[in-house]
């Protein structure tokens, strides 16, 4: 026992944020692969939102980039504070008309996103990441 604490309690600890983060991540990776594989399609869908191609790019980019950071563990909380920065714009940007059912649940499931993705900065991305990996060899 280090610090107090089992050495099962901290590998389950570890094992839930990196399950956490490999949950948390996958949907921005799948969302932004999606629309770089089908890339005329989402400018179509940009379009009907108002958004110009550049910023499309952008949140493509943001999307894998930050994704695998979250799900690799490198640069976790920059990763985790962009995703969850995106998650609040989005929901108050594009899905406010609450009389809307659905609109209301992706208001709500952007928050929660954001939520998680905001605690995630907080604690960091634990002992089974890059981060850690790097932070015991000196960088």
């Amino acid at each position: 026992m280090a610090g107090g604490k089992s050495t099962v309690v901290t590998s389950a600890r570890e094992t839930m944020l990196l399950i956490g983060r490999l949950l948390l991540a996958w949907i921005f990776l799948h969302e932004g692969v999606s629309l770089a594989l089908n890339f005329s399609g989402a400018i179509e869908m940009a379009a009907q939102f108002g958004l110009s191609v550049p910023l499309l790019v952008a949140t493509i980019a943001l999307q894998i980039v930050a994704g695998l950071s979250i799900a690799a563990g490198f640069l976790t909380r920059i990763g985790a504070t962009a995703l969850g920065l995106f998650c609040v714009a989005t929901a108050t940007l594009y899905h406010t008309n609450f009389s809307d059912q659905n609109e209301l649940f992706h208001f709500e499931k952007d928050l929660a996103i954001a939520g998680g993705m905001f605690v995630l900065a907080a604690v960091g991305a634990g002992a089974l990441s890059i981060d850690t990996w790097l932070k015991g060899r000196g960088f």
